[in-house]
């Protein structure tokens, strides 16, 4: 419906992604978050257990969207090149999409519990893996070029991709699609079959 006004949930992400981005994880405090988000404590408690969640749950979304759209790409089984600027394609919209709580996580990730530091290496993890196996299969079938190993060209895009939170701006020269169009246009030119 539109206008709607986004659930206690999202309210209180949204306020915690602008309060840790403004001032940073350790000076906010959690009656900031919920005075931001217009929530009562007690709301804030009934999703998130600790300010930890909050900032776990910050970057959890992001990789967890992250994931289930490179698993749908990689389900497909299209032509490799199309698979790579598929994938290259959504990660770097989601990351632009989210670059504000992409910046909060890298800046303030070592403050998770060993724990949740671990979950989130992970599905980082597998996700870097699933995608060094596509350009691996691309590049031993001849459908990439060699010019890099799958190690090195998965390194170099994961790169590319993190300092996007450190410098795009939504209300910059550039829109999101125009920076998705121009990295992975990048990536396959260099990829391209001699």
């Amino acid at each position: 419906m539109a206008g709607r006004r986004p659930g206690v949930r999202e309210r209180v992400l949204a306020a915690a992604v602008e309060l840790f981005a403004g001032q940073g994880y350790d000076a906010t405090s959690v009656q900031q978050v919920v005075e931001r988000a217009q929530v009562t404590k007690g709301a804030l408690y009934h999703y998130f257990s600790s300010k930890d969640d909050l900032l776990y749950e910050i970057y959890h979304h992001l990789i967890s969207l992250q994931l289930a759209e490179l698993d749908a790409i990689v389900a497909r089984q299209m032509p490799t090149a199309d698979a790579v600027g598929a994938v290259i394609a959504s990660l770097v919209s989601t990351t632009a999409a989210h670059a504000q709580e992409a910046a909060v996580f890298g800046r303030e990730m070592h403050r998770l519990d060993k724990e949740r530091r671990e979950a989130i290496r992970a599905d980082r993890r597998r996700y870097h893996e699933t995608f060094r196996a596509v350009i691996d299969r691309g590049q031993a079938r001849g459908e990439l070029a060699s010019v890099a190993s799958a190690e090195t060209v998965t390194l170099m895009v994961f790169g590319m991709v993190n300092q996007i939170p450190v410098w795009y701006r939504p209300d910059g020269p550039k829109d999101a699609d125009q920076l998705t169009h121009e990295v992975t246009d990048f990536v396959l030119a260099a990829l391209r079959p001699a």
